[in-house]
């Protein structure tokens, strides 16, 4: 293969990427950012809800979390758009 079959091949490559990239940057259902919460900002977001029950939901896995940090003084975020659809249920 030779430095311009080399070449030709890395263009259309890029022209591809550049192409992915255009039509990635508008925002849709499958590539919008999440937006995670604390545990306080839970109860701010749904009234009459305590931070025992999002700890007790967690805990049960009702509601996707991640944990950040190490063991218990790790802090817990919650997936905002998971928490408000469990509770339209």
């Amino acid at each position: 293969m030779t430095t311009t079959e080399k070449n030709k091949i890395v263009d259309e490559i890029m022209n591809l990427l550049t192409q992915l990239a255009e039509n990635n940057s508008q925002p849709t259902p499958e590539n919008k950012p999440v937006e995670m919460l604390t545990i306080k900002e839970c109860t701010e977001v749904i009234q009459g809800l305590s931070e025992h029950t999002v700890r007790q939901l967690v805990a049960q896995e009702k509601i996707k979390s991640v944990r950040t940090g190490e063991g218990k003084r790790g802090k817990i975020l919650v997936n905002k758009a998971d928490l408000i659809s469990y509770f339209q249920k």
